[in-house]
């Protein structure tokens, strides 16, 4: 467990993340971070849960007409 202290920036409130932690997470500097709210309390991370549920969408939907968008694409 990682230990962080929320600090002034700017006129906001935020967290600085340890290189150790921005390394394990594939994350730097720009990237967009998701505080997700669970039944234990919160998770910050780099997953965005909604762009998956929408990629298995799309991947049942492709699976499902397989050969016509073979055929459109060619």
């Amino acid at each position: 467990m990682l230990k962080v202290k929320v600090t002034t920036v700017g006129s906001s409130v935020g967290i600085v993340l340890p290189k150790e932690a921005l390394g394990k997470m594939k994350i730097s500097k720009g990237d967009t971070l998701y505080l997700v709210e669970g039944p234990d309390g919160y998770t910050l991370t780099p997953y965005n849960q909604e762009f998956e549920k929408q990629m298995e969408a799309a991947d049942k939907v492709m699976k499902q007409y397989r050969n016509a968008l073979r055929e459109l694409a060619k």
